[in-house]
């Protein structure tokens, strides 16, 4: 599957490494080595994915992905040597689609580059179907959400767990379900990182709409799309 990816890598020789693992797979590879240059280079060229590192000069890596996050859908897999649960929730919440720290094996992080083009690739589809739940659309083709008509920013993590519960509406997803689902095998996800994609996506979707409820927690279980009936159309 190849594609276009910026690595955002300020060790000469990381981002040379990952660049040689990326090519490899007939991937098309663009380097910077600081924030404000991923910004600005991912505005111009519009990549299919982003490797990021954390710690950047410039602009470190958070603020690129809070920027990139806030005006693009691209898939974002961050790098880091912080290595807290807390920091990894701050990626996640920030809009990052994956997470690895330091050191890591370079054929994973090909394998979860491979995984995140071939979510994204499956989540928009070949076909055009839009799953309409009430007043929430999810066009999966065009990867897009709009609640009332309004267009809703996703990260591609919370694009696909939105796809599986509007798929179904009114069932209840557990946790594992989701994992299976959205992350593959091909990952340790905690349950707590479903957690936090689901917070994430839960204040998207509800923004400036006192009282609308869309992800429903059943706790003991897991969570459902509020509403017992959709259509595809």
């Amino acid at each position: 599957m190849s594609a276009r990816i910026l690595v955002a890598e300020d060790d000469v020789k990381q981002a040379r490494l990952i660049r040689i693992y990326l090519e490899r797979e007939g991937n098309e590879v663009q380097v910077v080595a600081d924030g404000r240059s991923a910004v600005d280079r991912a505005r111009s060229t519009r990549p299919d994915l982003i490797v990021l590192d954390v710690m950047m000069p410039n602009v470190d890596g958070l603020d690129v992905c809070r920027i990139l996050r806030a005006e693009s859908q691209v898939p974002i897999l961050l790098l880091t040597a912080r290595t807290t649960e807390e920091d990894m929730l701050l990626g996640l919440d920030l809009g990052a689609d994956d997470y690895m720290t330091k050191p890591y094996s370079p054929r994973e992080l090909t394998a979860r580059v491979r995984a995140l083009l071939r979510r994204t690739k499956s989540a928009g589809g070949d076909e055009s179907a839009v799953l309409a739940v009430g007043d929430l659309e999810v066009d999966t083709a065009r990867f897009e959400v709009r609640v009332a008509g309004a267009p809703v920013v996703l990260t591609g993590k919370e694009f696909a767990i939105l796809t599986v519960l509007a798929g179904e509406p009114g069932r209840v997803f557990t946790r594992a379900q989701i994992i299976d689902r959205v992350f593959g095998f091909d990952q340790n996800v905690l349950e707590r990182t479903v957690d936090a994609h689901v917070m994430n996506l839960r204040r998207k979707l509800e923004k400036g709409r006192e009282g609308a409820r869309y992800v429903e927690t059943v706790y003991g279980r897991g969570y459902r799309l509020a509403g017992g009936s959709g259509e595809t159309r």
